[in-house]
């Protein structure tokens, strides 16, 4: 016999005495589709605890992960882009820059903060896939070259976390020219003798995969990151064959001698601190 029996059928719910449980509270890892809650997700530094998957997250999260006790400065907070082509898609992009700002609290698609990771001081920038897919603008470039200028000043190393779809369609040509300038101030840095750390997460591509993304001192990946240039859409449709299983995967890019090693999430801190302090 069941030890529990309802005896009486039929019981409602007035609608005022449900409970609802707060939105934000509860999650779905968008691999194996678990309920994660928000509180374990942040413990666990948005990583599922049940397939491992990484989940995507902002520079707000990384900078909580990997600046110790989430105390650092932002450096540069109010640059934001101008619309020097009066571009004009589905949308004027003037519009689309004030929404994305308004939708993500975000002035432009990168932060860069300065802080300390296990007691040494760094400069971390890291990009935010939500302010137009990530994409590489003039503002990202120039926060990405003032905070190389930072580091050569003071002397310190710097940590770029990649995650976009490339360069920003609506500067054209202003945004294919953050590529050299990048890299130019990139090599800057390299003659300081300042290390420069890499980090690909999902996704890194188009420009920003062929310029500031490669070019570290050591490139590191997350797991199962999409990493590459064209995407895989259109590298198939182009050479009209199928591409290997995991094609641009960080393990695949990790495989063909792209990458120095993938490290998890949970790891980051640690991994990061220790490369610093081998290089010192």
């Amino acid at each position: 016999m069941s030890w529990f029996k309802r005896n009486k059928a039929g019981i409602h719910t007035a609608t005022e005495n449900k409970k609802e449980a707060p939105d934000g509270m509860w999650n779905k890892c968008p691999n194996c589709k678990k309920p994660l809650l928000n509180v374990e997700q942040v413990e666990n530094k948005f990583v599922c605890h049940y397939c491992d998957y990484h989940i995507r997250i902002g520079s707000t999260a990384y900078f909580s992960i990997l600046f110790d006790n989430n105390e650092y400065t932002e450096l540069f907070p109010n640059l934001k882009a101008g619309d020097p082509l009066n571009f004009i898609d589905s949308k004027p992009y003037k519009d689309r820059l004030v929404e994305s700002q308004a939708k993500t609290g975000l002035n432009d698609a990168l932060r860069s903060a300065v802080g300390k990771l296990e007691g040494q001081e760094i400069v971390i920038a890291c990009m935010d896939f939500s302010f137009i897919g990530g994409s590489m603008g003039s503002v990202v470039g120039e926060k990405i070259a003032r905070s190389i200028d930072y580091c050569i000043e003071h002397k310190l190393p710097f940590m770029l976390i990649s995650k976009s779809g490339g360069a920003r369609m609506m500067e054209a040509a202003f945004s294919l020219m953050q590529m050299a300038k990048t890299s130019a101030k990139l090599a800057l840095l390299a003659q300081a003798k300042l290390p420069y750390v890499c980090l690909l997460t999902d996704p890194t591509t188009g420009g920003v995969t062929a310029s500031y993304a490669m070019l570290g001192d050591i490139n590191i990946a997350e797991p199962g990151a999409l990493i590459g240039f064209a995407g895989p859409r259109v590298i198939k449709e182009t050479i009209k064959k199928d591409l290997p299983k995991g094609f641009q995967t960080s393990e695949f890019v990790l495989e063909h001698g792209f990458l120095d090693f993938i490290v998890d999430r949970r790891q980051l801190k640690e991994k990061v601190a220790t490369f610093l302090k081998l290089v010192k």
